[in-house]
């Protein structure tokens, strides 16, 4: 493994040869004086959390309806969980902590209300207008449509941040697929500062990617079977998670349900951070990246499972669509949503005037394309109990 101590972060802790250097960003987009207090990634992480969209995740929810119940995640108590995996394998592998939380933040900013039912539906009525992709809305929202400061749109964040929002899961031109083929939101911005589309972004980035995996599994096992959606006795066949079931009962004899499900969840997210420290030190070990842009030319993630973990944890995502996410119940949550998204789309598409003035204005004054992007980020934006009330004032004659 390359030399550690080369790099030195903000707070004076060593870093790795190969983490991302604070001192050496390649900056914003529009020039801002360096602050004296924090580094330029804390400073990203701190315009994400204060940011309205930010606010937002609180009553977005990934799989379940928002007033299905209290306890299960939503958007922000995953984002939350996300942030704190990845610091923590950050730590582990001397890489950039704060890049990496910044980033886990903002992960999720550009997801519709509903979850992907929500997405799926937006996308459909966007076919015609370049589409919907939460990921380039996530850009948009970063670069354009949080109105905060006075210099500049978005949230003008550093280069590294913004590559590693839009490139977390791998390079996005690669044989097989041109520019043509990307949302155009990602297309023009990089046209205007280059987000290298062909590489890998850098190991932080790749992080926070892992551990939204990590996170998002994790958690969707325990608010599965506090839903009732499936039983533990259903998880025993699976890989992995099976053997750490039965690791918990033999230790623990008739320990209570709720412990039961906590300490499975809290042994896994054990074993797949360690897993994932093990193979992203065998990888680097190997390839010796000298910098970070060594990692991002590497042609490959440097973070990553192992191949057997990566196996079981196939094993368990396949579980989850199959008992969780294709439950008739859920299936009945996601078709009600992708009802209010496509009802509120067509109409407000339809009848730009019904939109609320800032943003009836502005798709009064675009094209057919316009006015369709216009209300797709008003939708986009919604939270989901916002969403259901929009709804139910458009739609109930009685509301």
């Amino acid at each position: 493994m390359p030399e550690q101590g080369k790099v030195i972060g903000f707070d004076g802790r060593a870093l790795a040869a190969y983490a991302t250097n604070p001192h050496a960003s390649r900056g914003r987009l529009h020039a801002e004086a360096v602050s004296t207090t924090r580094s330029p990634y804390q400073r990203d992480r701190d315009r994400v959390i204060h940011s309205t969209a930010f606010r937002r995740l609180k009553h977005k929810t990934q799989v379940f309806v928002y007033h299905e119940g209290d306890h299960h995640r939503t958007r922000l108590t995953h984002t939350l969980e996300v942030a704190q995996i990845a610091r923590s394998i950050c730590r582990t592998l001397a890489l950039d902590e704060d890049l990496a939380e910044a980033l886990a933040l903002a992960h999720d900013l550009g997801h519709t209300p509903f979850g992907h039912a929500g997405e799926d539906a937006l996308d459909a009525a966007m076919k015609p207008f370049g589409g919907f992709d939460h990921n380039a809305q996530t850009l948009r929202i970063l670069t354009k449509l949080e109105h905060r400061y006075a210099d500049f749109d978005g949230l003008n964040l550093t280069w590294e941040t913004l590559e590693g929002a839009v490139k977390h899961n791998g390079p996005l031109l690669k044989p097989g697929v041109t520019a043509a083929d990307l949302p155009a939101a990602i297309v023009e911005f990089s046209g205007e500062w280059d987000l290298e589309l062909d590489t890998w972004a850098g190991p932080e980035a790749q992080v926070a990617a892992i551990s939204d995996d990590i996170a998002y599994n994790n958690h969707d096992i325990d608010d599965g079977l506090r839903a009732g959606l499936f039983h533990v006795e259903d998880l025993l066949p699976l890989p992995l998670v099976g053997d750490i079931i039965r690791g918990v009962r033999q230790r623990y004899p008739g320990l209570e349900q709720g412990r039961l499900i906590h300490e499975t969840v809290r042994r896994l997210i054990n074993v797949m951070v360690e897993d994932v420290v093990a193979e992203t030190r065998r990888r680097l070990q190997a390839a010796a990246p000298a910098s970070v842009d060594a990692v991002r030319r590497l042609g490959g993630p440097v973070v990553a499972f192992s191949a057997t973990l990566a196996r079981d944890n196939d094993a368990l995502k396949d579980f989850l669509f199959q008992r969780m996410y294709r439950h008739w119940r859920v299936n009945r949550m996601t078709s009600r949503a992708r009802r209010v998204v496509a009802d509120l789309f067509s109409l407000l598409f339809r009848e730009p005037e019904c939109l609320p003035d800032e943003w009836g204005s502005r798709a009064r004054t675009q094209d057919e394309r316009g006015r369709a992007r216009v209300v797709a980020d008003y939708i986009a934006g919604m939270t989901d109990n916002y969403a259901l009330d929009e709804h139910r004032r458009l739609f109930d004659l009685y509301a």
